[in-house]
């Protein structure tokens, strides 16, 4: 069989994992306002959403890694499956029992599976072919994940949010007359077929993946060679350890920014909780994806680090202006942050591995642990709003606060480059 043959169909495969993770973490948006309205939550305990996928993440990074390296690329994805598929199916009797633990379970089940895809899905695909278009094909890869983030929000609000939203008044009308337990649970059973369908789907693609032969590609004795590489001791670089910070802040801004926009637009404008979701989704989200293209174009004319610090300048004057306006002047400001952030990963990450050679691969673990940073801040974020009595736009500062943090790292890592340059 020839070559380009007998990669398609594990491309093809391969490639759709970079779908789901990217759902997983841009449903949140929606699941936020919607659990906070069905299961009587303040905005710090709905945060708790993102700390549930996020700490999901950052615990099962390091056993993905090592459970891919003991036994293949293709355990690793059925195994990420398996705890996706379980997760979303758990949904089902969490709506149910309208319990909110239940549901930080469930995404907890679900961030553990996406944990084991997206480790073994990146390194994978580069193996799944030439390796001179290895880089072509990991890009082409991530527009699905770029695909992923958009749609979430939008399919998200189509049949997960009902568009009912009582006033405080309208609710203790409710719980007088004896009707309001009967509508917050009719609010969470809208997760039901959502999720029964993302399970079943995602068993299905289970058992494709089960009856695929899939070429392994793997180079055991140079995992090998690196393991004593595999050593904390690489923070004691001040590139690295500066990277792992920006990534910290910069996840912990871009969680803020999505996870509370429904709750801001219907705050600064009272924006309908779906119209909202579709902004984000289909305005957003987009331009996410479409800042990609540009950042890299731009990337041909201008150094990395320095359009790192451009991006980060421009998304802290955004987020003032969101702060300090109202109506539709303050959402699309915060609609467009999004284009800015879409190079910040992908850059500081870069960055911080750039020139360490077998130490990189400690570095990269400790850069994609540090998106533990989503799950911090949004609680930091949902107690400024809760102690400033639910002004969601005051609590924008938090992300302001990341987003300089990120800037300080570009510009540290512009002048190092300056200065290797003279």
């Amino acid at each position: 069989m020839p070559a380009k043959n007998k990669y398609l169909l594990p491309f093809i495969l391969v490639t759709s994992l970079f779908f789901l993770w990217a759902f997983l973490h841009n449903i949140n948006p929606v699941l936020i306002p919607h659990l906070k309205k069905a299961c009587e939550l303040n905005d710090t305990q709905s945060a708790m959403i993102d700390f549930a996928v996020y700490m999901g993440y950052f615990l099962i990074a390091l056993p993905a890694g090592w459970f891919m390296n003991k036994f293949g690329y293709k355990k690793g994805i059925l195994l990420g499956l398996l705890l996706y598929a379980a997760g979303a199916l758990l949904f089902i009797p969490a709506a149910g029992a309208r319990s909110y633990s239940f549901f930080l379970f469930a995404l907890f089940v679900i961030a553990a599976g996406a944990t084991f895809l997206e480790t073994v899905a990146n390194p994978y695909i580069t193996k799944l072919g030439d390796p001179k278009t290895a880089t072509q094909r990991l890009n082409f890869a991530q527009s699905f994940n770029g695909a992923g983030a958009f749609i979430a929000p939008i399919i998200g609000g189509k049949f997960i949010l009902s568009g009912i939203e009582h006033s405080k008044e309208e609710l203790a009308a409710m719980q007088a007359n004896g009707t309001l337990q009967q509508y917050l649970q009719s609010e969470a059973d809208t997760v039901k077929m959502p999720y029964l369908i993302i399970g079943i789907g995602v068993l299905v693609l289970l058992g494709i993946f089960a009856a695929t032969k899939l070429p392994e590609g793997e180079d055991n004795e140079a995992a090998n060679a690196h393991e004593h590489s595999f050593s904390f001791a690489v923070l004691k670089n001040k590139q690295v350890a500066m990277a792992v910070m920006a990534q910290f802040f910069y996840i912990g801004a871009q969680v803020c920014i999505g996870s509370f926009f429904v709750r801001f637009s219907r705050h600064t404008m009272q924006m309908p909780e779906k119209e909202a979701a579709y902004i984000w989704g289909s305005i957003a989200m987009v331009g996410f994806m479409v800042g990609r293209f540009v950042g890299t174009f731009l990337m041909r004319s201008i150094k990395p680090a320095k359009l790192l610090l451009i991006f980060a300048l421009l998304s802290i004057a955004l987020l003032v202006v969101a702060m300090v306006t109202e109506g539709s002047i303050a959402v699309y400001s915060l609609v467009a942050v999004p284009f800015f952030m879409s190079i910040m990963f992908p850059t500081i990450f870069a960055l911080g591995i750039d020139g360490l050679g077998a130490a990189s691969r400690m570095a990269a673990s400790l850069l994609v642990m540090s998106i533990v940073g989503g799950a911090v801040f949004p609680l930091i974020m949902g107690k400024v709003s809760d102690l400033t009595g639910g002004n969601i736009q005051i609590a924008y500062i938090v992300p302001t606060i990341c987003f300089i943090v990120v800037g300080i790292f570009a510009y540290n890592q512009s002048k190092k480059n300056v200065l290797i340059q003279g």
